[in-house]
């Protein structure tokens, strides 16, 4: 399973980085085409705005891989176990329900565009842009999926990821310090 979460987690980021260094390249070429030639790109609007959309959900199947979206930890961990069993259960099947619906609604909405065009570029299918919902929707299921098993056993011991990754950063800085105070006792010598 570590190899499969770890596989989708480098695709989810290469795909990601990729869409927002292109978003970037098309801002950039607009801005220069715009104010050093005088002259605008009719599709930039168009284009960049579903680059955005892209961007925001592969973001966001990347971010709930890493189990990285909003939430209250806090509160969670401030509730006993059975308290926080619940909670995790029925905040995942919230999780699960809502994005199975969006990925059935954006399924049916593709059926809606089909024959349908950006106005700016005529050759790309409105159903080409939009499969990201269904697609996105898929790629967050999967995700929630894949990072499910390490957060329930998180839940059972009663610790987040956030609290784990403070106590490694600390212990590193630690270690920083006692290996710059061991370098800088060996100078005095």
């Amino acid at each position: 399973m570590h190899r499969l979460e770890h596989a989708f987690h480098k695709v989810l980021e290469v795909v990601t980085i990729g869409l927002l260094v292109s978003l970037a390249g098309v801002v950039i070429s607009a801005v220069v085409a715009r104010y050093v030639f005088n002259s605008s790109f009719r599709w930039y609007d168009e284009v960049a705005s579903v680059m955005l959309a892209w961007i925001t959900y592969y973001g966001a199947a990347l971010a709930a891989l890493r189990r990285s979206h909003l939430g209250f930890s806090g509160f969670v961990l401030s509730l006993g176990r059975s308290g926080r069993i619940t909670l995790f259960l029925v905040s995942e099947t919230i999780v699960y329900l809502v994005f199975v619906s969006l990925a059935y609604a954006g399924w049916v909405v593709l059926d809606v565009m089909a024959g349908e065009s950006l106005v700016s570029l005529e050759w790309v299918p409105l159903q080409f842009t939009q499969s990201i919902v269904p697609i996105g929707c898929v790629l967050f299921i999967l995700a929630q999926a894949l990072s499910t098993p390490q957060a329930w056993a998180r839940v059972l011991i009663g610790r987040d990821r956030e609290s784990d990754e403070i106590a490694e950063e600390i212990a590193r800085a630690r270690e920083s310090l006692d290996d710059e105070s061991a370098r800088n006792g060996d100078r005095l010598k």
